[in-house]
């Protein structure tokens, strides 16, 4: 298609999932489909051992979960501001960092989005979190800095960085017929932000919003933070994880902590994690438990599990009803229960913490509950019933609004950057 404006590209680059759209001159935001029509893509990528390819996406997950031979990778997000950042990995017979590889997954994004609007966009602004790393400022800009600098190789060129939940609201902000004062809750899948702002077709006409936004707060919390507590409540019981074993001593329970987390499950498939694990058999009274731990890291079977109760997570939540995380392929027949009163119990901590985060938004802002018109969810953990109502039960009368939960971010980014790198 012929440009004869400059548009933006917005790329929501998510722990668990990432979006794009386009914005031209003064037209609405569209987003870019990124597998078929799907235009929400899991943040994923496989890299095929059999072919030698790489995978992205949904392709990933269903390329690794078919037994093909490869290393997925997820949650490339949660490592920047990580020291884990520039170490390298075998993949493929080659070494990479993990800087190169979400490069590579940007690589794929960029050209997605040329695909979609027929020439390689050139001014793009990326969403980045309120807080990448919470406490440590130092380490907060070295993650926007390794974002940049990942863009940049891929061949982006004029970047700025917009706070996703400032995003969100400018998407939200299309759809109002009136000034409102909304709190936009963002809870992504590694961060969970918040931001009071003002809103409104008038202001929607200023090219600088800073005097609208009153406050943003932001948690390193999210819904992979979710999962892993499910998977150490629920699932790793099943592999030995506060076993009792000779002496009433627990199983050393650092293996289980890192088959819960995403990005540090393929550290559990090296030789020398293994044999540490076969170690542990002595702390064992039940063999049977130590059986399926060392079955998961032979077969390479955390990221399949981790899957499942993500899933069974959603389930749960969805439809209000029990579920089950399905561990058929560790052995026929096993699954570990996913109850509606046990993920609200197993959750409670978290979502108390993260509700007290868009709390003190709020109180940073100097607003009542009575000065707020709604509160906007995006994000794609906010679906999460339990953290809807622990919300709506802190904001009571104040009305929940969901929004377009993986697409919001993206559509409000490439309406343009409007000062605040964060």
């Amino acid at each position: 298609m012929s440009l004869t404006h400059p548009g933006t590209l917005g790329i929501d680059f998510g722990t668990s999932n990432s979006a794009m759209a386009w914005a031209h001159g003064q037209g609405p935001a569209r987003l870019i489909p990124l597998e078929g029509a799907e235009t929400a893509m899991p943040t994923a990528v496989f890299f095929n051992a059999e072919s030698s390819s790489t995978h992205f996406g949904r392709d990933a997950i269903a390329h690794y979960l078919e037994g093909t031979e490869g290393r997925l990778m997820r949650s490339l997000k949660s490592l920047l501001g990580s020291p884990l950042l520039r170490e390298t990995t075998v993949v493929n017979h080659q070494a990479m960092s993990f800087q190169d590889i979400i490069a590579t997954f940007l690589a794929a994004l960029r050209e997605r989005a040329a695909s979609a609007i027929g020439q390689a966009p050139e001014r793009v602004v990326m969403g980045r979190p309120v807080h990448f790393v919470d406490g440590d400022p130092a380490r907060d800009a070295q993650a926007q800095q390794s974002l940049l600098e990942a863009a940049q190789s891929v061949g982006f060129s004029d970047i700025a960085f917009q706070l996703e939940p400032i995003a969100a609201a400018l998407d939200y902000e299309r759809r109002l017929d009136r000034e409102s004062t909304i709190l936009v809750v963002d809870i992504g899948g590694g961060t969970s932000d918040f931001t009071a702002v003002r809103l409104g077709p008038e202001r929607m006409r200023q090219t600088e919003r800073a005097q609208d936004i009153l406050a943003t707060t932001g948690v390193r919390l999210g819904g992979t933070d979710f999962d892993r507590r499910l998977s150490l409540e629920q699932v790793m019981p099943l592999l030995g994880y506060r076993h009792t074993g000779p002496g009433q001593r627990e199983v050393p329970n650092s293996v289980f902590f890192d088959l819960a987390t995403w990005h540090l499950i393929h550290w559990q498939y090296l030789p020398k994690a293994i044999s540490q694990a076969q170690n542990l058999l002595t702390n064992y009274s039940d063999p049977t438990l130590h059986a399926r731990l060392m079955q998961v890291l032979r077969e390479r079977l955390g990221h399949h599990m981790a899957h499942e109760v993500e899933q069974a997570k959603i389930r749960c939540s969805q439809r209000g009803q029990d579920a089950q995380v399905d561990l058929s392929a560790l052995h026929a027949g096993l699954a570990a229960p996913m109850g509606t009163e046990a993920v609200r119990e197993h959750l409670s901590e978290l979502l108390t913490r993260t509700v007290a985060c868009a709390r003190e938004c709020t109180r940073q802002a100097g607003l009542s509950d009575a000065a707020l018109d709604g509160i906007y969810l995006t994000g794609g953990s906010s679906a999460l019933r339990p953290f809807q109502q622990v919300l709506q039960q802190a904001f009571a009368g104040v009305p929940l609004i969901e929004g377009d939960l993986l697409g919001g971010v993206a559509s409000g980014l490439a309406y343009g950057h409007t000062g605040h790198p964060g």
